[in-house]
């Protein structure tokens, strides 16, 4: 079920309402005043961002120095409430120069009266584009004098946009060098035991885009994912190629994606919008290709003295390398100093986190580097607790390679003139929450 927002309030840190908007005549106007006394004078703000008060129930967010309630009589979509706060807080961003606070509210009520008849209709959310809203709603907003953002010029042909079926891409596009740009970021999530056994593992990844092309192209994109590659082998009627397929899980598109299309055909088919934008999200579990394997071993050498040696393993190919690797080793509180020897990199003891950081600038693929270090430790009179032993974290970025395995079989872009189009696609994987027990 959609919001149904019966109305809109924003409110200063004070409670005095700013601007309020009614949508519906279930709710009384007074109901604020029950939003004031029994939340924001009860100091209950921290607590939950949704409360229930005689019958009616109240979404909340604090951006800047305003509070912005939805208020709703039945049940609704919380997430989509609390989505369409965040877009429309970026439409009157667009408008404001970049600014949202109770000065700009002050500036432009009268342009955020009208906008808030436009992206909201009897409850309902609407589009709340800017990009669209602004070829018809010219009103330039009082812009705050700190901010240094231009405003947006509208292009001519409204009422195609708005009513066209390509809402987030405007006509008449034009460019000298027609490219695209691809890029594969995944985030490795992995809890290792001390016996190198895996806890749990995870890729979580994002296909961003940066399109620079003319007219109004047709995107086709092909992964190398399971459901896929089948689909299309029953399409042409012949076996499925051998090679690596990979199951997505939790894959989310962005709104230009042809979803009618992909569940027909299993292919992403677009019209992009112009510039760089996040075509879709996934999630791998299973066949994650892990690209570094550590293996360390800590001894306690009484109260005073402690061995570290930390042997950590490059597993991706050996033309690749690794960019930015940082192992944070943990050792007590109580730890005085600490000496080492590494075969690459440098490492040193950094008491603020409680740590031994090892930092390599560049790891190349099918190496291993060591590290080694006597740490001392202040002896106290007090009774020793045991150590609980914090897992080591790593951090790092590897070009060109993809942890979930996924790949990029093909790109095609067609349009009616026919120009060409240069394509670039790039791998990078970088650490998620990337640990090791010792």
């Amino acid at each position: 079920m959609p919001v149904a927002a019966s109305a809109v309030y924003f409110l200063n840190l004070r409670g005095d309402v700013l601007i309020n908007r009614l949508y519906r005549d279930d709710v009384g106007g007074n109901m604020v005043d029950a939003f004031r006394m029994h939340i924001m004078q009860t100091k209950e703000l921290g607590t939950c961002p949704v409360r229930q008060i005689g019958g009616c129930s109240f979404f909340y967010m604090r951006i800047s120095n305003v509070y912005i309630v939805i208020v709703v009589s039945s049940n609704a979509n919380v997430a989509c409430a609390f989505k369409f706060v965040v877009e429309a807080v970026a439409l009157f961003k667009s408008y404001f120069g970049g600014a949202f606070d109770e000065d700009a509210i002050r500036n432009n009520f009268v342009l955020i009266y009208e906008l808030l008849d436009e992206i909201m209709d009897f409850g309902y959310p609407q589009n709340l584009s800017p990009e669209i809203l602004k070829l018809y709603i010219t009103q330039e907003g009082v812009r705050s004098p700190f901010s240094s953002k231009p405003l947006d010029k509208p292009v001519p042909n409204a009422t195609l946009q708005v009513t066209g079926a390509v809402g987030w891409r405007r006509e008449g596009l034009v460019y000298k060098k027609n490219e695209v740009f691809l890029d594969i970021v995944e985030s490795v999530n992995l809890l290792m035991s001390s016996k190198g056994s895996v806890l749990r593992c995870d890729v979580t990844g994002k296909v961003l885009m940066k399109c620079f092309l003319s007219g109004m192209p047709d995107l086709k994109l092909g992964l190398n994912d399971k459901i896929g590659l089948e689909k299309e082998s029953q399409l042409k009627s012949r076996p499925t190629k051998s090679g690596k397929s990979i199951e997505l899980d939790d894959v989310t598109f962005h709104q230009c994606v042809n979803l009618t299309r992909f569940n027909s055909e299993k292919t992403v088919s677009f019209v992009p919008p112009d510039g760089e934008f996040e075509l879709m999200k996934y999630r791998i579990t299973e066949g994650v290709n892990l690209p570094f394997r550590v293996l360390p071993t800590i001894k306690e050498l009484g109260r005073t003295r402690m061995e570290v040696n930390v042997k950590v393993k490059s597993v991706f190919g050996a033309k690749m390398f690794a960019l930015g690797v940082v192992i944070k080793i943990p050792v007590p509180k109580q730890t005085a100093k600490a000496s080492f020897q590494v075969t690459s990199g440098r490492a040193k003891y950094n008491p603020s986190i409680d740590s031994l950081v090892w930092k390599i600038r560049k790891f190349p693929g099918q190496t291993e580097s060591t590290l080694s270090a006597e740490v001392e430790l202040i002896s106290t009179i007090a009774e020793k607790k045991s150590w609980t032993r914090p897992p080591i974290q790593m951090e790092f970025q590897v070009p060109m390679f993809t942890a979930s395995g996924l790949r990029v079989r093909f790109l095609k872009v067609w349009e009616k003139s026919g120009y060409n189009t240069v394509e670039w696609v790039r791998y990078i994987t970088k650490a998620g929450s990337y640990e090791i027990r010792c």
